[in-house]
C-alpha cells in the first residue's frame, strides 16, 4: 500500500488523525501478499493461475470459541459493525459527511461509505486502501482475529470492478484472435483478482509478473 494521498492529509488537520492514517500504510506492506494468497487465482512469483484453481481459506481454530462467546451473532456481521463504528468516529473527527452500510458477501464483511466526495478515495484508491487497512486493524484489535473486510467509498470499488471486467474481456478477445500474450497495466491485488477471474471464466490462463506496486496481469493464449 502506498502513502496516503495528500488530499486526505490536508483535510485531516489534527495530528491525532494524520498520524494513524499514515501509520496504516506501514503494516500494509506485509499484508498485501497475504491478501493476494487469499484471493485464490492471484499467483505468487509469476506462477500461472489455472482456471478453477484457488487456495482455500484457512479456518481459524479460535473461531469456534469466539463464536460461543458471541452467541448466535455472525462473526462477519460483528466485523462489519466494529469497522463501521470505527469509521464513523473517523468521519466525525475529520468533519466529513457519509452514511455507512454493512453487509456480508462472499465470505467477507463489507463496509460501504456512501458519500459524494472523493477525498476518502484518493489517487488510484490509495486513501481508500489505507482506510481499509485501518478498519481491518480495528477489527483485529477488538476480536483478536485477522480480518479480510472489504471497504468501499463512494462506489469506487464497484465502478473499478466493472471497468476491469470490461478490460479483461477485451484482453481475452485479443489473445484469442492473435494467439499472443497480452500484458495489462499495473494493478493492486484486488484488481488483479478481478482480471484473473474473468480470464479463467473465459477458459484461458493468466499470471502476474513484476513487483509491487507495478505488478501486472499477463493473459496467455490457450
Amino acid at each position: 500500500m502506498t502513502e496516503v494521498d495528500e488530499s486526505l492529509t490536508d483535510t485531516m488537520a489534527t495530528d491525532d488523525v494524520v498520524a494513524p492514517v499514515v501509520a496504516a500504510t506501514e503494516p500494509s506492506t506485509g499484508e498485501a501478499p497475504a491478501d493476494e494468497a487469499e484471493v485464490g487465482t492471484e499467483s505468487a512469483g509469476g506462477e500461472t493461475a489455472v482456471p478453477g484453481e484457488g487456495a482455500g481459506d484457512q479456518a481459524d481454530d479460535s473461531d469456534e470459541a469466539d463464536d460461543a462467546d458471541e452467541g448466535d451473532e455472525d462473526p462477519l456481521e460483528t466485523e462489519g459493525e466494529i469497522a463501521a463504528d470505527y469509521l464513523e468516529e473517523l468521519l466525525d473527527i475529520v468533519d466529513l459527511d457519509g452514511d455507512i452500510d454493512t453487509f456480508v458477501e462472499g465470505g467477507r464483511a463489507h463496509v460501504s461509505i456512501v458519500t459524494g466526495g472523493e477525498v476518502l478515495v484518493g489517487k488510484q484508491g490509495e486513501v481508500l486502501d489505507a482506510l481499509q487497512e485501518l478498519a481491518r486493524l480495528a477489527v483485529m484489535t477488538e476480536t483478536g482475529r485477522r480480518s479480510r473486510l472489504m471497504l468501499d467509498v463512494a462506489g469506487h470499488r464497484d465502478r473499478r470492478r466493472k471497468e476491469l471486467q470490461l478490460l479483461a474481456k477485451d484482453a481475452v478477445a485479443e489473445v484469442k484472435e492473435s494467439h499472443e500474450s497480452v500484458r495489462l497495466g499495473a494493478m493492486n491485488p484486488f484488481e488483479r483478482k478481478i482480471v484473473h477471474d474473468v480470464v479463467a471464466a473465459a477458459g484461458l490462463v493468466s499470471e502476474s509478473e513484476g513487483e509491487e506496486p507495478n505488478r501486472r496481469v499477463v493473459v496467455l493464449p490457450a
